[in-house]
């Protein structure tokens, strides 16, 4: 099942909570709960159910002396398949900046069009 599949069938709560932890990056179980305004045993439901889906982990960990979960967003499987026209990656891509005028960006953004049709 595709990541936009599990995040469908999520609750509103588990979405909500997807969305935390996606946005900071990952947090502790004992502030998630708390930014969420739910109960802690909602909150654990909520992680478990996150983590058993496949969305973010969950590891033990010790937060103002008191044992807890930090919960991260679980990397995906990034489709570099966006980044290509062809066999070119898009010039977007690096330290350099890139001029829009050029020939290679021109270049790539008609191999993008040839390969959609």
């Amino acid at each position: 099942m595709s990541v936009s599949e599990l995040e469908s069938e999520l609750s509103a709560d588990e979405r909500a909570g997807l969305e935390l932890i996606r946005e900071t990056g990952g947090i502790h179980q004992s502030d998630f709960w708390k930014e969420l305004d739910v109960s802690s045993r909602k909150g654990s439901r909520i992680a478990e159910a996150l983590q058993e889906s496949g969305l973010i982990q969950r590891e033990n960990t010790v937060y103002d002396g008191h044992n807890t979960y930090y919960l991260e967003p679980a990397p995906r499987d990034l489709d570099f398949a966006l980044l290509m026209a062809g066999d070119m990656l898009s010039p977007f891509i690096g330290e350099e900046e890139i001029d829009p005028q050029s020939d290679a960006f021109s270049q790539w953004l008609m191999n993008l069009a040839y390969e959609e049709y």
